[in-house]
C-alpha cells in the first residue's frame, strides 16, 4: 500500500513504518544526515557495536543478513572502535565466527583507508602505506575465511574486490572475485558499483568500459531494481575522471538518467528498505551534475533534505553541494 507523496509530482513511498526513525534536527536549509539508514533496528545495531558488546550485536542482527545486505553491514564498517574488539569475537565465538570474521574483515578494509587517506599516492608516506597494506592483508584472510565458511554470501566476494583493488592484485584476482559475487546474485549493486570503481581509467581501465559495464548491467534489470543506479554512479565516475568539467551536461546523458531513474527507483515496484535515501542521493547528484530539470525535482522532493556522505564526498564541500542542488531543484 502507498502512503505519503512528497511534493507535487514527487515518487510514493509506503506507509509509516514502524521502524522509521524520526528525521533529526534540520539545518537552516532543511537537510538533515541520515543515520543509521533511517532505522530503528540499524541504530541499535549500531549502538551496540559501540559499546563492543558482541551479544547486543548478534541479537540486534537478528532482522538481517549480512551475507547479502550490504549497507547493514557497511553501518559496522564505518564504526570506528569496532577493530578493538571484534577479533575476541572471531577467537572465542566458534558459533558465529563467520558473522564475526565478515565485520573483521570489512572493519579492516576501511580502516585501512583511513591509514591511507584520501590523498593521491604520491603524497601517501611510506608509513602510511605500510599500514593500509597490513590491514588490508588481515581483511583478505577475513573474508576469504568467511567466504569459505559461509559460500552463500554475496558481501565478502563484494569486499574482496576493494581489497584486491587496493593492493593491486591485478585484473585476474578481481575479475574472478566480481564472477563469485555475481553468482551469488546477478543484480548485487554494490558488486556493480564496486566494478564500476575499479574500471575507471585511474585504476588501470580504460575510458569508457565502465560506462559500457553499467549500460550492459542496466539493461538486463528488473523495473524496480536499485540496480538502476549503477548507471547514475557510472555517470558520476566519467565525470571524476573528466576533472569534474561540464562533461554530463549533454541531452542524452539527462535522457540516460531519467529513463535509469524511472526505471529503478521511481518505478511503483521499487523495494524501500533501509538505507533508500543512498539510492536517491546517487541519482540526485547524477541529474544535478548533468543539468537535468525535471526528473530531479521528483528525487530531491522524495529525499525530503535527507543528506548522504556518499558519493557527494566526490565535491570539496558535499553538505554545501547538496544544500545548493537541492534548493535549485
Amino acid at each position: 500500500m502507498l502512503g505519503r507523496l512528497f511534493g507535487r509530482g514527487g515518487a510514493e513511498r509506503p506507509a509509516a513504518d514502524p521502524h522509521v526513525l524520526p528525521v533529526p534536527r534540520r539545518q537552516k536549509n532543511g537537510m538533515y544526515t541520515l543515520r543509521a539508514l533511517g532505522d530503528a533496528r540499524v541504530l541499535a545495531l549500531v549502538e551496540a557495536a559501540d559499546a563492543g558488546d558482541w551479544e547486543a550485536v548478534k541479537a540486534a542482527l537478528a532482522p538481517f543478513d549480512l551475507g547479502r545486505d550490504h549497507q547493514v553491514l557497511g553501518e559496522l564498517a564505518d564504526l570506528d572502535g569496532v577493530q578493538d574488539w571484534i577479533g575476541r569475537a572471531v577467537a572465542e565465538d566458534k558459533e558465529h565466527r563467520a558473522t564475526a570474521l565478515l565485520i573483521s574483515g570489512t572493519r579492516h578494509i576501511n580502516w585501512g583507508w583511513e591509514a591511507r587517506t584520501a590523498e593521491r599516492a604520491v603524497n601517501v608516506t611510506q608509513e602510511q602505506w605500510r599500514v593500509f597494506h597490513e590491514r588490508l592483508r588481515i581483511a583478505e584472510e577475513q573474508l576469504l575465511a568467511a567466504a569459505e565458511l559461509r559460500p552463500d554470501w554475496v558481501t565478502p566476494w563484494r569486499h574482496l574486490l576493494t581489497s584486491g583493488r587496493g593492493m593491486t592484485l591485478g585484473p585476474a584476482v578481481n575479475e574472478t572475485r566480481r564472477d563469485a559475487a555475481l553468482r551469488r546474485d546477478p543484480l548485487d549493486l554494490e558488486t556493480h558499483l564496486e566494478w564500476v570503481s575499479q574500471l575507471q581509467p585511474r585504476w588501470g581501465g580504460k575510458p569508457g568500459q565502465a560506462l559500457t559495464f553499467a549500460q550492459e548491467a542496466f539493461a538486463g534489470a528488473p523495473q524496480g531494481h536499485r540496480l538502476g543506479c549503477v548507471i547514475a554512479m557510472a555517470h558520476i565516475e566519467e565525470w571524476v575522471e573528466s576533472e569534474r568539467g561540464d562533461y554530463l551536461e549533454t541531452s542524452e546523458i539527462q535522457a540516460q538518467l531519467r529513463e535509469a531513474a524511472d526505471h529503478s527507483i521511481l518505478h511503483p515496484a521499487y523495494a524501500w528498505r533501509p538505507g533508500w535515501q543512498h539510492d536517491f542521493n546517487m541519482f540526485a547528484m547524477a541529474l544535478s551534475l548533468a543539468g537535468e530539470r525535471h526528473t530531479i525535482r521528483r528525487v530531491f522532493q522524495t529525499l525530503d533534505g535527507a543528506y548522504t556522505k556518499w558519493p557527494w564526498t566526490y565535491f570539496a564541500e558535499p553538505e554545501k553541494q547538496f544544500a545548493r542542488r537541492h534548493r535549485r531543484a
